[in-house]
C-alpha cells in the first residue's frame, strides 16, 4: 500500500510509524544500508546538530529538546546520547545509529534497490522499477530521498573549480595556498574551518551578507561552530569575505539564459603563475599580473589569484527518480528550479495526488522559519504526515486527550509548555490545539498539530469542532529575529509578566477563538502572525532555562487567561467554602461542582 523511497532519517521515521500501525509498506534504499548520505556528508565528518547529554533532567521528552539527532521510537536505547557524548557527534556515529534503528525495530527495508521511472497509471496506482527491472506497484508513494543533489552551476572557467561533493579531508593540498570559496552556507564555512590553519588566505564570496543562526534563530544559517573565518576577517588575519557575482551568475542560470551569451564570472589559469584569476567577460582585461588591467581590478579581492577555487553552493531535490510523465514543480518564485518540491501543507505533491514527501524535502513549508529541514524538526513533521494519512486512509482520528473540565486542563498545558519537544523544536509551525464543547467545559487536547492546518481541523484530524478553540504555540518575538538584528542588546529579555507581548526569546503564546477561524482567515493573516488575530491572547515572558512554571509569572497568567476566555472560575475551593457558596448563591464555581 505504501512505498517509501529512501532509508535516511526521514524514511526510517516514516517506516517506524507505518510499522507500529501495522500498515502494508516497503522502504526502498539504493545503498547497502541506512543513512548512506551521512557516510559521505558532511565531508569533514563533524555534525553541527546538538547532542546535549546532560540537561539536569531525566524526562525523556524534555531531553529530546536538546537531542537533535535521534528519531522517535519506543526503544529508549535508540537515542544518540547512548552512542556518543560529543556535543557535535561524528557523522559515522549517526550512520551506526540509523542502521541500528532499522535493524532493532525490524523495519521493512529493501536495500540495494535503485528505483526509477516512478509513474502513475490510469488506474491511479503508482508503478516503478528497480535496477534489475523488477516492477513494483503501490497505492501511495512517499519520497524521503532528502536534498542530496549538489547545485552544479556552470560558467566559463567552472572546470577550474572543485565542488564540495568532491572534496576530501586532506589538508596538505591547501598548505601555503590561496583559496577562493564560492558560497557562504554551512558547507562553505565547514570547508574553511577545516583548512584555514594551513592556507595563505581564504576569500569567500556569495550573493549576500552572512546569515548568522544566533540572529535569525534558524539552525540552517551559519552556526558558530564553523565561523572562525569571521574572527580572522574582523581581526585582520588575512581571510575575508566579499559580495557579488554569484547572485548574478545564479540568476542567469535560473532564467535559462545561455552562459555563452551572458557571462558574469570568467575564470582563467595563468601559465606564468599557475594560479586562477578573474577575467572580464568579452574582454582581454583580467587580474593576471602583467595583464591588461581595468582600474576596478586594482582593488579587486580576487587580484591575488587563487590556487584552488571551491564551489560550496548547496544542494537541491533530485527528481530523476520520476518517469517523464510526472512533472513536478519546485517551491519558490521560480517553480522550475527551486530547491524543494512544491507541496501542500499536508506534505502532498500539488501536481500528483497520493504522492507524498517526508523528511528534509518538505522544508519548503517552513524554510528559514523553523527546523523542518533537520532531524530534530522533521521527526515531528513525519509523524504529522503519518497521522494525516491514518485519518485520511484508515479512519484513525488524531490522538487526543479528553478533559472533563478546565481545572484538569491547566496541568496538561503546563506539562506541554515545559516538556514537549515537538512544539519546542518546530516552533511557530506545530501547535497544540484544544477543542472545547459548546458549554466551554469539557475539551479535547490535540498535541503536535500543524499550525497551518488548524482551520481545517475536522478534515485533517477527524474531530468535530462545535465550540471555542484554544491554540498553544511556541514563538520568538515578532521583530526579534533577522539578519543583522542585535539579539544581545541589554533590553533583549522582558522581565515583567505584564510585558509578555515584548518577549523576544522562545516563549509560549496562547490564542483563543470563540469559533474556529476559516482557511480564508488564515490566508489573509499578517505574514508575521502565526495564526489569525484571536479573540483573546496571552504571551508569557521568556525564561532562558525554558522552565515556564513560576507561580505568578506563568501559572497564574495561564489560569486567568483560561478564566477570561471561557468565562469560568477555575479556582480550587475547600469543602466549607463550597458549602457557604452553595447556601448563598446559585452560581456554583467548577471547583465546587467537582
Amino acid at each position: 500500500e505504501y512505498c517509501v523511497i529512501g532509508a535516511g532519517p526521514g524514511g526510517l521515521q516514516m517506516a517506524y510509524f507505518l510499522e507500529k500501525a501495522a500498515r502494508d509498506y516497503l522502504v526502498f534504499e539504493k545503498g547497502y544500508g541506512a543513512g548512506t548520505f551521512y557516510e559521505k556528508y558532511p565531508i569533514h565528518r563533524k555534525l553541527i546538530s546538538i547532542n546535549k547529554v546532560f540537561t539536569g533532567k531525566t524526562n525523556k521528552e524534555f531531553n529530546f529538546r536538546h537531542d537533535w539527532n535521534s528519531l522517535i521510537s519506543h526503544d529508549e536505547s535508540l537515542v544518540i546520547p547512548k552512542y556518543s557524548q560529543d556535543f557535535f557527534p561524528p557523522a559515522d556515529t549517526l550512520v551506526q545509529y540509523l542502521n541500528d534503528f532499522a535493524t532493532k525495530l525490524n523495519l521493512k527495508i529493501q536495500y540495494n534497490s535503485t528505483m526509477h521511472d516512478v509513474m502513475k497509471r490510469e488506474d491511479k496506482l503508482f508503478q516503478m522499477w528497480d535496477q534489475h527491472d523488477n516492477v513494483y506497484t503501490c497505492k501511495y508513494v512517499i519520497i524521503a530521498t532528502g536534498i542530496a543533489k549538489p547545485n552544479d552551476i556552470k560558467f566559463p572557467g567552472s572546470e577550474l573549480t572543485v565542488g564540495y561533493e568532491d572534496l576530501t579531508t586532506a589538508i596538505e593540498p591547501y598548505e601555503g595556498k590561496n583559496v577562493w570559496i564560492l558560497g557562504r552556507g554551512n558547507s562553505a564555512y565547514e570547508t574553511a574551518q577545516h583548512i584555514l590553519g594551513v592556507t595563505n588566505f581564504i576569500a569567500m564570496m556569495a550573493k549576500g551578507r552572512n546569515r548568522l543562526a544566533w540572529a535569525t534563530h534558524y539552525v540552517g544559517d551559519l552556526r558558530a561552530v564553523n565561523n572562525d573565518l569571521l574572527d580572522n576577517y574582523q581581526l585582520k588575519s588575512l581571510d575575508g569575505l566579499f559580495e557579488g557575482l554569484l547572485f548574478n551568475l545564479m540568476i542567469k542560470k535560473i532564467d535559462g539564459r545561455s552562459l555563452g551569451d551572458v557571462t558574469v564570472l570568467n575564470l582563467k589559469r595563468s601559465n606564468l603563475t599557475g594560479r586562477i584569476y578573474t577575467l572580464e567577460p568579452g574582454s582581454d582585461r583580467d587580474t593576471i599580473p602583467g595583464g591588461k588591467h581595468l582600474k576596478r581590478f586594482e582593488t579587486d579581492p580576487t587580484r591575488r589569484g587563487f590556487d584552488h577555487v571551491i564551489r560550496c553552493l548547496g544542494f537541491k531535490f533530485d527528481d530523476s527518480v520520476f518517469h517523464p510523465s510526472i512533472k513536478l514543480r519546485k517551491s519558490g518564485k521560480l517553480t522550475s528550479t527551486g530547491k524543494y518540491p512544491y507541496i501542500s501543507p499536508m506534505y502532498e505533491s500539488l501536481d500528483v495526488p497520493h504522492l507524498f514527501f517526508a523528511g528534509t524535502n518538505t522544508h519548503s513549508l517552513d524554510h528559514r522559519k523553523s527546523a523542518g529541514g533537520f532531524i530534530h524538526g522533521y521527526r515531528y513533521t513525519v509523524r504529522t504526515l503519518h497521522r494525516i494519512l491514518e485519518w485520511r486512509n484508515h479512519g484513525v482520528q488524531w490522538p487526543a486527550v479528553k478533559f472533563n473540565n478546565p481545572l484538569d486542563l491547566l496541568p496538561n498545558i503546563l506539562k506541554r509548555i515545559n516538556e514537549a519537544s515537538d512544539i519546542y523544536q518546530m516552533f511557530s509551525e506545530i501547535c497544540d490545539v484544544i477543542i472545547y464543547d459548546e458549554n466551554k467545559i469539557s475539551s479535547k487536547y490535540l498535541a503536535g498539530f500543524p499550525c497551518s492546518l488548524v482551520s481545517l481541523l475536522p478534515v485533517v484530524s477527524g474531530h468535530e469542532v462545535k465550540g471555542p478553540v484554544m491554540v498553544l504555540v511556541m514563538e520568538y518575538g515578532k521583530n526579534f529575529s533577522g539578519v543583522g538584528k542585535d539579539v544581545f542588546s541589554e533590553n533583549r529579555a522582558a522581565g515583567d509578566p505584564r510585558e509578555g507581548h515584548r518577549a523576544s526569546l522562545l516563549h509560549p503564546v496562547l490564542y483563543f477563538y470563540k469559533e474556529l477561524f476559516t482557511p480564508s482567515d488564515y490566508v489573509k493573516k499578517h505574514r508575521q502572525w502565526i495564526l489569525p488575530v484571536p479573540d483573546t491572547l496571552v504571551s508569557l515572558i521568556e525564561e532562558f532555562t525554558t522552565k515556564f512554571d513560576a507561580e505568578r509569572t506563568h501559572v497564574l497568567m495561564i489560569r486567568r487567561f483560561i478564566e477570561d476566555s471561557l468565562g469560568v472560575d477555575t479556582r480550587h475551593w475547600f469543602a466549607d467554602q463550597c458549602l457557604k457558596i452553595s447556601l448563598t448563591t446559585s452560581n456554583i464555581p467548577l471547583g465546587c461542582q467537582q
